[in-house]
């Protein structure tokens, strides 16, 4: 008599949650996600992800979170259906944000913390774009802890800037760009090449001036030849 096998586990690649619950948790996810992957567009050992499903344990598909956006150093970018720890050399991933909703619960968010505070998030950013609230947590002693800013704060995985002192949350490159919208990043883009264009035209404008000057030169040496040649003609050594 043979034992039957057990089936396969099944790790869902999605948890039946919407991504975001309104336009401005959905955009400010997207600002994040879109622009963390520009900073790390050069790096193919930066993983960035949005709202993907974490299963940090093998055969626990109970045990999951998905975060608004995580990166995870040390693992290679490409398409996944979810992250699953034990297939990607049991990298944790280091920073994680998350924003909020309406719809999100106190209780709801301390299990989250608590999530990534087992499992071995380094960095964890939450921000309630209602209330103009922001709150970091760095690993220190092994465990999270609050950072102690007040207006800004730099990302030390990252190398970003959150800046809270204003109306909204800005983020800011390591160069001091601040995250772009892709909006934004259109008319910055449509900036640029109405700039270009305008600078393709003086420089057409003046190399057409420095073209006619050429020619005057010329058109007067060719004046200054025949003259010379004319008074030679009559006897006369003109004094160039």
């Amino acid at each position: 008599m043979t034992l039957a096998s057990a089936p396969p586990i099944h790790y869902p690649d999605s948890d039946g949650q919407p991504m975001a619950d309104n336009t401005q948790q959905f955009r400010l996810i997207v600002l994040l996600k879109e622009n963390l992957e520009c900073l790390f567009a050069d790096n193919p050992e930066v993983f960035v992800a949005g709202d993907l499903l974490w299963y940090p344990v093998e055969g626990k598909p109970e045990i999951r979170v998905a975060p608004d956006v995580f990166v995870v150093f040390g693992r290679p970018k490409g398409d996944r259906g979810s992250y699953r720890q034990w297939q990607e050399a049991n990298i944790v991933p280091q920073v994680v944000f998350e924003i909020l909703s309406p719809g999100n619960t106190l209780r709801e968010m301390h299990r989250k913390f608590q999530f990534y505070d087992r499992y071995g998030v380094e960095e964890y950013y939450l921000y309630d774009p209602d209330r103009h609230d922001f709150t970091g947590f760095v690993r220190q002693q092994n465990i999270l802890q609050t950072i102690d800013a007040e207006e800004a704060w730099v990302s030390p995985r990252l190398g970003i800037q959150l800046d809270w002192s204003q109306a909204t949350l800005q983020v800011f490159y390591p160069n001091g760009e601040r995250f772009l919208t892709t909006v934004e990043l259109k008319a910055q883009s449509q900036r640029t090449q109405q700039q270009a264009e305008q600078e393709k035209q003086r420089a057409e404008q003046e190399k057409q001036r420095a073209d006619e000057a050429l020619r005057a030169i010329a058109a007067e040496r060719e004046r200054v030849a025949r003259l010379t040649e004319q008074l030679r003609a009559l006897g006369i050594e003109p004094d160039l």
